[in-house]
Protein backbone atom coordinates (compact mmCIF):
# COMPACT_ATOMS: atom_id res chain seq x y z
CA UNK A 1 0.00 0.00 0.00
CA UNK A 2 1.65 3.20 -1.15
CA UNK A 3 0.66 6.48 0.43
CA UNK A 4 3.46 8.52 -1.12
CA UNK A 5 1.12 10.35 -3.51
CA UNK A 6 -0.63 11.97 -0.56
CA UNK A 7 0.76 14.73 1.62
CA UNK A 8 -0.68 14.40 5.08
CA UNK A 9 -0.62 17.12 7.70
CA UNK A 10 0.00 14.64 10.52
CA UNK A 11 0.77 10.92 10.57
CA UNK A 12 0.00 9.25 13.90
CA UNK A 13 1.84 5.98 14.54
CA UNK A 14 0.79 3.74 17.43
CA UNK A 15 -1.57 1.03 18.60
CA UNK A 16 -5.31 1.43 18.56
CA UNK A 17 -6.92 -0.54 21.35
CA UNK A 18 -9.96 -1.54 23.31
CA UNK A 19 -10.19 0.62 26.44
CA UNK A 20 -12.02 -0.82 29.41
CA UNK A 21 -12.54 2.13 31.78
CA UNK A 22 -13.77 1.61 35.34
CA UNK A 23 -14.58 5.08 36.72
CA UNK A 24 -14.73 5.98 40.39
CA UNK A 25 -18.33 5.47 41.52
CA UNK A 26 -19.41 5.04 37.91
CA UNK A 27 -20.43 2.38 35.43
CA UNK A 28 -17.65 0.44 33.62
CA UNK A 29 -17.52 0.72 29.84
CA UNK A 30 -15.49 -0.73 26.96
CA UNK A 31 -14.86 1.33 23.84
CA UNK A 32 -12.26 1.75 21.09
CA UNK A 33 -9.49 4.03 22.27
CA UNK A 34 -5.77 4.86 22.35
CA UNK A 35 -3.56 7.89 21.97
CA UNK A 36 -3.69 7.44 18.21
CA UNK A 37 -7.48 7.36 18.03
CA UNK A 38 -8.02 10.34 20.36
CA UNK A 39 -5.33 12.35 18.61
CA UNK A 40 -6.23 11.53 15.03
CA UNK A 41 -9.93 12.27 15.53
CA UNK A 42 -9.18 15.62 17.17
CA UNK A 43 -6.88 16.68 14.33
CA UNK A 44 -9.23 15.44 11.62
CA UNK A 45 -12.30 17.11 13.08
CA UNK A 46 -10.60 20.52 12.96
CA UNK A 47 -9.73 20.09 9.29
CA UNK A 48 -6.32 18.42 9.11
CA UNK A 49 -5.47 15.66 6.65
CA UNK A 50 -4.56 12.74 8.89
CA UNK A 51 -2.98 9.31 8.48
CA UNK A 52 -2.95 6.56 11.11
CA UNK A 53 -0.47 3.69 10.96
CA UNK A 54 -1.34 0.99 13.48
CA UNK A 55 -0.84 -2.64 14.44
CA UNK A 56 -3.94 -4.72 15.19
CA UNK A 57 -5.83 -7.94 14.50
CA UNK A 58 -7.75 -7.67 11.18
CA UNK A 59 -10.89 -9.17 12.73
CA UNK A 60 -11.22 -6.06 14.91
CA UNK A 61 -11.25 -3.69 11.92
CA UNK A 62 -14.63 -2.26 12.88
CA UNK A 63 -13.04 -0.25 15.72
CA UNK A 64 -11.46 1.90 13.01
CA UNK A 65 -14.83 2.97 11.62
CA UNK A 66 -14.96 6.29 13.49
CA UNK A 67 -11.56 7.22 12.07
CA UNK A 68 -12.59 6.48 8.51
CA UNK A 69 -15.94 8.25 8.93
CA UNK A 70 -13.99 11.39 9.90
CA UNK A 71 -11.76 11.24 6.83
CA UNK A 72 -8.71 9.63 8.42
CA UNK A 73 -6.67 7.30 6.20
CA UNK A 74 -5.74 4.13 8.08
CA UNK A 75 -2.90 1.72 7.29
CA UNK A 76 -3.19 -1.53 9.28
CA UNK A 77 -0.22 -3.78 9.98
CA UNK A 78 -1.91 -7.13 10.75
CA UNK A 79 -1.13 -8.86 14.05
CA UNK A 80 -2.49 -11.79 16.05
CA UNK A 81 -4.23 -9.65 18.68
CA UNK A 82 -5.39 -6.07 19.19
CA UNK A 83 -4.08 -4.20 22.22
CA UNK A 84 -6.51 -4.23 25.15
CA UNK A 85 -6.16 -1.77 28.04
CA UNK A 86 -7.95 -1.65 31.39
CA UNK A 87 -8.03 1.64 33.33
CA UNK A 88 -9.26 1.70 36.94
CA UNK A 89 -10.01 5.04 38.66
CA UNK A 90 -9.94 4.18 42.38
CA UNK A 91 -10.58 7.71 43.71
CA UNK A 92 -12.15 11.01 42.74
CA UNK A 93 -8.71 12.27 41.66
CA UNK A 94 -8.72 11.65 37.91
CA UNK A 95 -4.91 11.62 37.82
CA UNK A 96 -4.84 8.59 40.13
CA UNK A 97 -5.48 5.43 38.12
CA UNK A 98 -4.25 1.87 37.68
CA UNK A 99 -3.64 0.75 34.11
CA UNK A 100 -3.23 -2.77 32.75
CA UNK A 101 -2.33 -4.03 29.27
CA UNK A 102 -4.16 -7.33 28.84
CA UNK A 103 -3.27 -7.84 25.15
CA UNK A 104 -0.47 -6.37 23.03
CA UNK A 105 -0.11 -5.89 19.25
CA UNK A 106 3.70 -5.67 19.37
CA UNK A 107 6.55 -3.39 18.30
CA UNK A 108 6.62 -1.34 15.09
CA UNK A 109 9.48 -1.85 12.66
CA UNK A 110 10.61 0.35 9.80
CA UNK A 111 9.80 -2.43 7.34
CA UNK A 112 6.16 -2.26 8.53
CA UNK A 113 5.69 1.27 7.33
CA UNK A 114 4.24 2.20 3.96
CA UNK A 115 5.92 4.98 1.99
CA UNK A 116 4.37 8.17 3.28
CA UNK A 117 4.68 11.92 3.08
CA UNK A 118 3.63 13.95 6.10
CA UNK A 119 4.32 17.42 7.41
CA UNK A 120 4.63 15.87 10.86
CA UNK A 121 4.93 12.36 12.35
CA UNK A 122 3.75 11.76 15.92
CA UNK A 123 4.70 8.60 17.82
CA UNK A 124 1.60 8.06 19.93
CA UNK A 125 2.21 4.88 21.89
CA UNK A 126 0.22 3.54 24.83
CA UNK A 127 3.09 1.65 26.52
CA UNK A 128 6.76 0.77 26.14
CA UNK A 129 5.82 -2.15 23.87
CA UNK A 130 5.62 -0.12 20.63
CA UNK A 131 8.74 1.90 19.72
CA UNK A 132 12.37 0.77 19.91
CA UNK A 133 15.38 3.09 19.78
CA UNK A 134 16.26 1.61 16.37
CA UNK A 135 12.81 2.52 15.07
CA UNK A 136 13.14 6.10 16.34
CA UNK A 137 16.65 6.41 14.85
CA UNK A 138 15.34 5.19 11.51
CA UNK A 139 12.45 7.64 11.46
CA UNK A 140 14.79 10.50 12.32
CA UNK A 141 17.22 9.49 9.58
CA UNK A 142 14.38 9.67 7.06
CA UNK A 143 14.08 13.37 7.86
CA UNK A 144 10.61 13.53 9.41
CA UNK A 145 9.62 16.30 11.79
CA UNK A 146 9.05 14.08 14.76
CA UNK A 147 7.27 14.20 18.11
CA UNK A 148 6.67 11.57 20.76
CA UNK A 149 4.27 10.97 23.58
CA UNK A 150 6.60 10.10 26.46
CA UNK A 151 3.99 7.74 27.87
CA UNK A 152 5.27 5.45 25.09
CA UNK A 153 8.38 4.87 27.23
CA UNK A 154 7.40 5.74 30.82
CA UNK A 155 4.45 3.32 30.89
CA UNK A 156 6.21 0.00 31.33
CA UNK A 157 4.31 -3.28 31.20
CA UNK A 158 5.20 -5.57 34.09
CA UNK A 159 5.58 -9.28 33.28
CA UNK A 160 2.99 -11.46 34.93
CA UNK A 161 0.55 -8.88 36.27
CA UNK A 162 0.48 -6.87 33.03
CA UNK A 163 0.04 -3.77 35.21
CA UNK A 164 1.60 -0.56 33.91
CA UNK A 165 4.38 0.80 36.12
CA UNK A 166 5.39 4.41 35.58
CA UNK A 167 9.20 4.17 35.62
CA UNK A 168 12.20 6.21 34.57
CA UNK A 169 13.64 5.63 31.09
CA UNK A 170 17.43 5.13 30.88
CA UNK A 171 17.47 6.33 27.25
CA UNK A 172 15.25 9.38 27.93
CA UNK A 173 17.85 11.98 26.90
CA UNK A 174 18.57 10.15 23.65
CA UNK A 175 14.86 9.86 22.86
CA UNK A 176 14.07 13.47 23.74
CA UNK A 177 17.12 14.71 21.83
CA UNK A 178 15.77 13.16 18.60
CA UNK A 179 12.40 14.91 18.88
CA UNK A 180 11.22 18.25 17.55
CA UNK A 181 8.47 18.18 20.19
CA UNK A 182 7.50 15.98 23.15
CA UNK A 183 4.27 15.51 25.09
CA UNK A 184 3.91 14.43 28.74
CA UNK A 185 1.49 14.65 31.61
CA UNK A 186 2.49 15.74 35.10
CA UNK A 187 2.94 12.15 36.33
CA UNK A 188 5.27 11.26 33.45
CA UNK A 189 7.15 14.53 33.85
CA UNK A 190 7.83 13.81 37.53
CA UNK A 191 8.98 10.26 36.77
CA UNK A 192 11.47 11.50 34.17
CA UNK A 193 12.73 14.68 35.87
CA UNK A 194 12.00 14.11 39.56
CA UNK A 195 10.13 17.42 39.56
CA UNK A 196 6.38 18.04 39.76
CA UNK A 197 6.69 21.76 39.06
CA UNK A 198 5.53 22.02 35.45
CA UNK A 199 7.86 24.82 34.44
CA UNK A 200 10.94 23.31 36.06
CA UNK A 201 10.23 19.90 34.54
CA UNK A 202 9.66 21.42 31.09
CA UNK A 203 12.88 23.42 31.25
CA UNK A 204 14.82 20.31 32.22
CA UNK A 205 13.42 18.37 29.27
CA UNK A 206 14.15 21.32 26.99
CA UNK A 207 17.74 21.22 28.24
CA UNK A 208 17.96 17.58 27.13
CA UNK A 209 17.68 18.77 23.55
CA UNK A 210 14.02 19.18 22.58
CA UNK A 211 13.06 22.76 21.80
CA UNK A 212 9.31 22.38 22.42
CA UNK A 213 7.70 20.59 25.36
CA UNK A 214 3.99 20.24 26.18
CA UNK A 215 2.87 19.03 29.64
CA UNK A 216 -0.72 18.54 30.81
CA UNK A 217 -2.17 18.36 34.32
CA UNK A 218 -5.72 18.34 35.70
CA UNK A 219 -6.06 22.14 35.68
CA UNK A 220 -4.40 23.04 32.37
CA UNK A 221 -1.53 22.70 29.92
CA UNK A 222 1.95 24.23 29.72
CA UNK A 223 4.18 24.69 26.69
CA UNK A 224 7.89 25.44 26.87
CA UNK A 225 9.27 26.66 23.55
CA UNK A 226 12.32 28.67 22.58
CA UNK A 227 13.11 29.40 26.22
CA UNK A 228 9.63 30.84 26.87
CA UNK A 229 6.86 29.38 29.04
CA UNK A 230 3.15 29.50 28.18
CA UNK A 231 0.19 28.19 30.20
CA UNK A 232 -3.55 27.83 29.62
CA UNK A 233 -6.22 26.65 32.03
CA UNK A 234 -8.89 24.17 31.00
CA UNK A 235 -12.53 25.32 31.09
CA UNK A 236 -14.34 21.98 31.26
CA UNK A 237 -17.46 21.72 33.43
CA UNK A 238 -17.11 17.97 34.06
CA UNK A 239 -14.47 15.22 33.78
CA UNK A 240 -16.55 12.33 32.44
CA UNK A 241 -14.33 12.33 29.33
CA UNK A 242 -11.00 12.58 31.14
CA UNK A 243 -9.51 9.48 29.44
CA UNK A 244 -7.51 10.72 26.45
CA UNK A 245 -7.04 14.22 27.87
CA UNK A 246 -3.32 14.49 27.13
CA UNK A 247 -3.53 12.77 23.75
CA UNK A 248 -6.28 15.11 22.61
CA UNK A 249 -4.55 18.20 24.00
CA UNK A 250 -1.35 17.48 22.13
CA UNK A 251 -3.05 16.58 18.85
CA UNK A 252 -5.02 19.83 18.97
CA UNK A 253 -1.88 21.78 19.81
CA UNK A 254 0.04 20.15 16.97
CA UNK A 255 -2.79 20.65 14.46
CA UNK A 256 -2.78 24.38 15.20
CA UNK A 257 0.98 24.66 15.65
CA UNK A 258 1.67 23.51 12.09
CA UNK A 259 0.65 27.01 10.97
CA UNK A 260 0.38 29.21 14.08
CA UNK A 261 2.44 30.37 17.06
CA UNK A 262 2.80 28.69 20.44
CA UNK A 263 0.46 30.97 22.40
CA UNK A 264 -2.49 30.66 20.03
CA UNK A 265 -1.92 26.92 19.58
CA UNK A 266 -2.03 26.41 23.34
CA UNK A 267 -5.27 28.40 23.66
CA UNK A 268 -6.75 26.30 20.86
CA UNK A 269 -5.66 23.02 22.47
CA UNK A 270 -7.01 23.99 25.92
CA UNK A 271 -10.38 24.95 24.44
CA UNK A 272 -10.72 21.79 22.35
CA UNK A 273 -9.80 19.38 25.14
CA UNK A 274 -12.10 21.20 27.57
CA UNK A 275 -14.99 20.36 25.25
CA UNK A 276 -13.76 16.78 24.91
CA UNK A 277 -13.58 16.20 28.69
CA UNK A 278 -17.27 17.01 29.08
CA UNK A 279 -18.28 13.90 27.07
CA UNK A 280 -16.89 10.34 27.19
CA UNK A 281 -14.90 9.23 24.15
CA UNK A 282 -12.78 11.09 21.60
CA UNK A 283 -13.44 14.72 20.65
CA UNK A 284 -16.69 14.91 18.71
CA UNK A 285 -17.03 18.66 18.28
CA UNK A 286 -16.27 21.02 15.40
CA UNK A 287 -13.79 23.77 14.65
CA UNK A 288 -16.57 26.31 15.27
CA UNK A 289 -17.15 24.80 18.72
CA UNK A 290 -13.48 25.26 19.58
CA UNK A 291 -13.36 28.84 18.34
CA UNK A 292 -16.49 29.64 20.36
CA UNK A 293 -14.94 28.13 23.51
CA UNK A 294 -11.77 30.17 22.94
CA UNK A 295 -13.88 33.35 22.91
Amino acid sequence: MSLSSNLYDIAFIGHVCFDEVIPYQGRPRVAPGSAVMCGALAAARVGKKVLVVTRMAPQDDDILESLRQNGVTVHVIPTVETTYMKVVHSSANVDERQIYQLANAGFFSLSDLPPLEARWVHLAGITDQEFSLDFIDGMKQQGYRLSADMQSFVRQVQPGTRQIAFQDVPAKMKIVGQMDMVKLDIVEAKVLTGNDDLQKAARMIEYWGCTEVVITQAEGVLAQAGGQTFYEKFSNRSIVGRTGRGDTTFAAYLACRLDQDVANSLKFAAALVSIKMETPGPFNGTLDDVLARMR
